[in-house]
């Protein structure tokens, strides 16, 4: 008889074959195209391998099997364990206090029983700052008894669960959430599903205002859902991270009223192993008299990369971003434009740009020539595809600016006062400021600005709530010519 492991493995190599002979592909050809070694492919299908999540993840893309050959890879791996079958995740803020509850909807697909499960809890109030996070928390550790932890088997009110603490650190917290108490003990059977919930409060000087989800079982659905006050204006994004890669969320944040209160909600279905998922804000209105952590000196760079924006010194910004071959492609750079679009909505919540801002696809972490420019007025986005500069006028200026790549700081460019940009984007009729003059053609390390910084002058550093340098200062203008097609 063969086990549930073996029925999704066959299943796997069964869907991959299939949609290999479909697109008329020779086992070569399928490895040639997904970057693997010819036996590699030949052995999972021969069930002689097994497959990867990399492998899993380019077969899907380069068959474009409509997700089949994704979930029949998580099939194959939720035969081996525990599963998520479904998690809910709560955060609310009432009176100056987080409070979190996550509900986790569980199946046994392994051999053993299940006893305890493992509960990671960890604040940061300044995210991308090691240094002075470790200060604060040093000076101000998170208690086990400011927690009030608590894990609930069953549905409520259920059986209360053991908590045997594993780390105990400043800012984080490990505990075991154990299917026992002092009554009696419900491990969880192979076959068997059971329900388990975990609460617990943080005050709003130890959370930081972020709330992360990282996938360590295997998930077949999660949810977040963010429980606001009204009168604080809440403004809310989220980023998501792999083991190799930052972007925006693929899947936008929504929203709705409900008198005083505001819920923001997000999901996504099959979530990959090892990713993270993190959704922060901003309460637009103070509350006077409320406790945080003194924040005089953050930087407008920290909640730039916060919001998913790739800093300086990552390898994506030194790579060539990647033509469009349109209109083949036209269906991916709908999505890129819309993520950029996405972005430039979430970073003028953060900061006031006077002059306009523009945002190029390498600076989400994504490798397409794309960017977008959103100019002073109040008009239309500018799109560009595959831009290229073609011209420049001899007539330069000089002003201060900088990059959202590396926003701390301002340095003193010289720019040409006008150029003319062949791209295959959408033509604008007049031309817009200086954003799009700042990188046409796609950011490289910071290159386009830093390279150009005027030697022997030095940079200037830009603390949040500076207006004088709330944005570059430049005076060039662009036009744009679109690329005829035939």
């Amino acid at each position: 008889m063969t086990s549930p492991q073996d029925r999704a493995a066959d299943a796997f190599a069964a869907e991959l074959a299939r949609w290999r002979t479909e697109r008329g592909l020779s086992k070569k050809q399928l490895a040639g195209k997904m970057g693997f070694d010819p036996s590699y492919v030949s052995h999972v299908e021969g069930r002689r391998h097994r497959p990867t999540e990399d492998f899993a993840r380019r077969a899907e893309a380069v068959l474009e099997a409509d997700g089949e050959i994704w979930l029949r890879y998580t099939e194959y791996e939720e035969g081996t364990g525990l599963v998520v079958e479904y998690e809910l995740a709560e955060l609310s803020y009432v009176d100056g206090r987080y409070h979190c509850t996550v509900r986790r909807d569980l199946y046994n697909a392994g051999p053993e029983p299940v006893t305890r499960y493992p509960v990671r809890i960890a604040v940061d109030s300044f995210p991308g700052n090691p240094e002075r996070s470790n200060q604060y928390y040093r000076q101000h550790p998170l208690s086990w008894d400011e927690l009030h932890l608590e894990g609930i088997f069953g549905d409520e009110p259920g059986e209360r669960m053991g908590l045997r603490p594993i780390y105990d650190r400043d800012s984080f917290k490990e505990v075991w959430l154990l299917f026992e108490n002092d009554q009696a003990r419900f491990p969880l059977y192979r076959g068997q599903r059971a329900t388990i919930t975990y609460r617990y409060q943080v005050g709003e000087d130890k959370w930081g205002q972020y709330f992360q989800r990282a996938v360590r079982i295997p998930t077949r659905r999660l949810s977040v859902r963010l429980d606001f006050p009204a009168d604080r204006v809440p403004v809310v994004w989220g980023v998501q991270t792999s083991l190799t890669a930052e972007s925006a969320l693929r899947t936008p944040v929504e929203h709705s009223g409900s008198g005083e209160r505001v819920i923001f909600t997000w999901s996504t279905e099959h979530p990959p192993m090892h990713t993270r998922y993190r959704l922060e804000w901003r309460f637009r209105s103070a509350v006077p008299g409320q406790r945080r952590p003194d924040d005089t000196h953050s930087r407008v760079g920290e909640r730039m990369a916060a919001a998913g924006i790739v800093q300086r010194g990552d390898d994506r910004l030194r790579q060539p971003a990647r033509p469009f071959r349109l209109p083949a492609d036209e269906a991916r750079a709908r999505e890129v434009v819309a993520r950029l679009r996405a972005a430039l909505e979430r970073i003028g919540e953060l900061h006031s740009f006077g002059k306009g801002m523009g945002l190029a696809a390498p600076q989400l972490g994504l490798g397409w020539a794309a960017a977008v420019v959103q100019p002073t007025d109040e008009g239309d986005p500018v799109v560009l595809l595959n831009a290229r500069v073609v011209g420049a006028a001899p007539e330069t200026d000089e002003q201060y600016e900088g990059c959202l790549s590396f926003f701390d700081v301002r340095g003193l460019v010289s720019r040409p006062l006008r150029l003319l940009v062949e791209h295959a984007g959408r033509a604008r009729d007049r031309p817009p400021g200086g954003p799009a003059l700042h990188r046409p053609d796609g950011p490289r390390d910071g290159a386009r600005a830093v390279g150009g910084v005027r030697r022997g002058r030095p940079p200037l550093a830009v603390l949040i709530g500076s207006a004088a340098l709330s944005a570059a200062a430049r005076r060039s203008r662009v036009s744009s010519r679109r690329r005829c097609r035939t």
